[in-house]
């Protein structure tokens, strides 16, 4: 079903290099509408490289996730999406709107297309979030304050492994983000999943991480049996561990897993999200510096923690 359409009449660039006026159409929630779904999964796999025809196709794309478009002869043309997410923050749980998949075709850029969408995005969810959040590149910079959002510093968490005599015999299964039997189990489990940390953690997100581990981390998917949880890791060249997420529906004991899944060559393991237990694990913090930087809009009063990650498996 296509829901609120509309036209707009704007300035584009014709090919002449003149402007000449072009009736856009302005489209959200067109997900089952073939060709201008077809057409967003072209535009984002030419902006970013993301493909998008497995997560629909495999029914994780729902309700959750809007995106609101201008399309120019049936060609999606540019793009801001929604994300609902719930956050937990302060053991508080708290209505976010999450910022995605944000672009512009390269024939249709410099024209207001990008600030036009997130003005009606804004304007569409006022008084329905707590916050309103995106993660940019650091060549758009400039662009977001100008909306009221703020960049936000993350924390980098992490632990100097020392190997353990007591390490766990736990049985490893390994995952599949390629196997459909594997996925179901995977999304099945996140759906009652608990979270990760009380400071600052996301909920109902499982449909954002089936997209990891379908594109982002297929092979890298663990199931400990005596653990009961899923793992999500990878192991560097320089044998430390990056810890992406770690899935369970009960209480994990992190400093078990760790133990778990690591070696006697395991220098250092980094978390991707946020870990409450610092003082139990000796964990180091310093300033995240990632590729992208973190901007919040608060629509009400939110306390943030002083030191939290955002976890990857939930950012769109």
């Amino acid at each position: 079903m296509i829901k609120d359409l509309k036209s707009w009449r704007i300035l584009s660039v014709s090919k002449k290099g003149g402007y000449q006026m072009t009736d856009f159409i302005f489209a959200k929630g067109y997900r089952e509408q073939v060709k201008w779904r077809k057409s967003f999964f072209e535009l984002a796999q030419q902006v970013f490289g993301i493909h998008f025809d497995s997560w629909y196709e495999k029914k994780y794309w729902t309700d959750k996730y809007i995106p609101f478009s201008y399309i120019d002869r049936e060609k999606v043309i540019a793009n801001v999406s929604v994300n609902f997410i719930d956050l937990l923050i302060g053991g508080e749980l708290k209505r976010g709107i999450q910022i995605g998949t944000v672009m512009t075709h390269p024939d249709y850029r410099n024209l207001g297309l990008s600030k036009k969408l997130l003005n009606q995005v804004i304007e569409e969810y006022r008084g329905s979030y707590d916050m309103m959040y995106l993660f940019a590149n650091k060549s758009v910079l400039d662009f977001y304050p100008k909306f009221g959002f703020k960049p936000l510093n993350e924390t980098q968490f992490s632990i100097n492994y020392i190997p353990s005599k007591d390490r766990s015999k736990s049985s490893i299964k390994r995952l599949s983000g390629n196997n459909d039997s594997d996925l179901n189990f995977i999304y099945q489990f996140a759906k009652n999943r608990i979270p990760v940390s009380s400071a600052f953690s996301t909920a109902n997100t499982e449909e954002l991480l089936q997209f990891y581990c379908i594109n982002v981390f297929p092979n890298d998917i663990y199931y400990l049996e005596n653990e009961e949880a899923i793992i999500i890791y990878q192991k560097t060249k320089e044998n430390d561990i990056h810890i992406y997420d770690i899935i369970s529906q009960k209480e994990v004991n992190i400093e078990k897993i760790v133990h778990t899944i690591a070696s006697e060559h395991t220098k250092k393991v980094v978390f991707h999200f946020t870990i409450d237990q610092q003082d139990e694990l000796n964990i180091e913090t310093i300033t995240f510096h990632g590729n992208e930087v973190l901007f919040v809009r608060f629509e009400n009063e939110v306390n943030m923690p002083k030191q939290f990650k955002h976890p990857m498996t939930s950012q769109a």
